[in-house]
């Protein structure tokens, strides 16, 4: 069960990730991982650094996939950005936390991909 999360998850960040470089973002990092925890994607557009956090969903069956980023994702999200942003001593640039939801179908493909921008 923990392994097909895994799969879903990875792919998910796959599938974000080659929508965001499509729509010319550029990869800083992928899972960026410290003491706090980790960040799926990290990029930057014009100037603004992009925190993603990417949901994948094979079954609409428990909602949505960007539903399940609530309250304490998204504070774990801006204190990991800030660990980040302070150990790459940025303290004064222009963020943003974006999510990404990606519903996959039976074949591993994207049936659609909803990006919000500052979602949070």
């Amino acid at each position: 069960m923990k392994d097909r999360r895994k799969e879903t998850g990875r792919l998910g960040e796959d599938l974000a990730l080659a929508y965001l470089l499509k729509q010319g973002y550029q990869l800083v990092t992928r899972n960026y991982n410290c003491k706090l925890g980790e960040i799926d994607l990290i990029v930057t557009k014009d100037g603004l650094t992009i925190f993603v956090e990417v949901r994948s969903l094979r079954s609409n069956r428990f909602g949505r996939p960007e539903e399940s980023v609530r309250k304490t994702k998204r504070d774990k999200v801006r204190r990991i950005a800030q660990f980040y942003l302070h150990d790459q001593s940025q303290w004064d640039i222009p963020v943003r936390f974006d999510v990404i939801a990606v519903d996959i179908g039976l074949n591993n493909q994207a049936i659609s991909l909803n990006h919000i921008p500052a979602a949070f």
